[in-house]
């Protein structure tokens, strides 16, 4: 059971990750002619991804809450048997900026609902970039510690 909501949390991070990362780079400056890959990366329609990316975000963090008993009574006291604190304390870190990426879709929504003005562009895209980093933190940090996981059970 665990297993099985352990490979649904990674494949909506992985989902989550691509979609974010899309609508990101969509915001950024335009340096680029349409034509290269990354002018072509960037062209998505980004606001087309806001509500899958908060559905994603949700569910992806239900899983896991879901996910997380388990890792505190079978993988938190492996990695302190392991004197591995920074482990640990990368996964605090981890949960900390779920809950800041939690509070910050309300905002997140809003800016790419309301018609775009000059501010409004400079907070869109700060917020995106800060979701990002959240989402890719998030991602990133998981899937090391899994990865510690399985080395030392």
């Amino acid at each position: 059971m665990i297993t099985t909501l352990l490979i649904l949390h990674g494949l909506l991070a992985v989902a989550l990750l691509g979609a974010i990362t899309h609508q990101a780079f969509s915001t950024a400056r335009r340096t680029t002619t349409a034509q290269s890959f990354v002018g072509r990366f960037r062209s998505v329609g980004a606001p087309h991804y806001t509500n899958a990316i908060i559905i994603l975000f949700i569910v992806t963090s239900l899983f896991g809450a879901l996910l997380y008993p388990p890792y505190r009574l079978d993988v938190r006291p492996t990695l302190e048997d392991l004197d591995m604190r920074a482990a640990n304390g990368v996964f605090e870190i981890k949960e900390h900026l779920a809950a800041i990426g939690l509070g910050l879709l309300p905002a997140y929504w809003y800016f790419w609902r309301v018609p775009l003005t000059p501010e409004g562009m400079v907070a869109r895209r700060y917020l995106t970039w800060i979701l990002a980093f959240v989402i890719w933190w998030n991602f990133l940090v998981g899937h090391v510690l899994n990865n510690i996981r399985g080395l030392f059970q």
